[in-house]
């Protein structure tokens, strides 16, 4: 198969670009991906790239959206940090994503079994390790853990009911963000130049579920309330 060309990117609309994404999980979790000819990918992409997709995931090994998804080379801009949250460096690699080398969508995939969540929900026991800088970095789901955790709840990573509620609360959160926090890509979207799209990765079968708009707007007007009360 060969890879996206200036044409077949342009003429790529962001709901068959999710569709693309689709097919190929299906592709990957029946273990029928497309036979591609990498060193050939590397030659027909020699002289640019037109992805058509930004794919914002976790770092987990397990979690390679290239692979989930059976994409080649130059069909994707990915992008990972642990736990798929965004601040402006990623937004900055998103505009230029969608804005400068024109991709079609923006997907924020969360995973199944976060580690960096994990952390998050133990983040107390990680306070006393000497790692600032992943003190951090886990600190950026205390949000979403203040809003779910209900009266009497067990706050662990040993609390699977309470990992996952909070998997997909981060990855609805980051949709979000990404709307607030980027002008361009929340016009760009307004404009139906682009769609951006929440994902879930289970680590147990390879499937991909979908995030649907109603679970997006009930999760933005929670946040909303969330922001008013505080």
């Amino acid at each position: 198969m060969k890879a996206h060309t200036l044409e077949t990117q342009s003429t790529t609309t962001p709901e068959k670009a999710l569709k693309f994404l689709k097919e190929g999980n299906q592709r990957f979790v029946q273990n029928l991906k497309i036979n591609r000819n990498l060193l050939e990918q590397v030659n027909d992409t020699r002289a640019g790239q037109w992805p058509f997709a930004v794919i914002l995931s976790c770092i987990d090994s397990r979690t390679s959206a290239e692979l989930i998804f059976d994409q080649g080379l130059g069909d994707i801009f990915s992008v990972r940090i642990a736990g798929n949250f965004v601040n402006k460096d990623i937004l900055g690699s998103m505009e230029f994503g969608c804005n400068v080398a024109g991709s079609k969508l923006v997907v924020v995939l969360g995973h199944t079994k976060c580690g960096a969540l994990k952390g998050g929900l133990d983040a107390q026991n990680i306070e006393g390790m000497g790692m600032e800088n992943l003190n951090h970095l886990v600190g950026h789901f205390q949000g979403c853990i203040d809003g779910l955790i209900k009266e009497g709840e067990e706050r662990s990573s040993s609390n699977s009911d309470l990992l996952e509620r909070l998997n997909v609360c981060n990855i609805q959160k980051t949709m979000q963000d990404i709307r607030q926090q980027s002008t361009t890509l929340n016009q760009l979207e307004k404009d139906g130049k682009i769609k951006i799209v929440g994902a879930n990765y289970c680590v147990d079968s390879g499937v991909v579920t979908w995030l649907d708009d109603n679970m997006n707007a009930e999760m933005e007007a929670q946040t909303g309330e969330m922001a008013i009360s505080r």
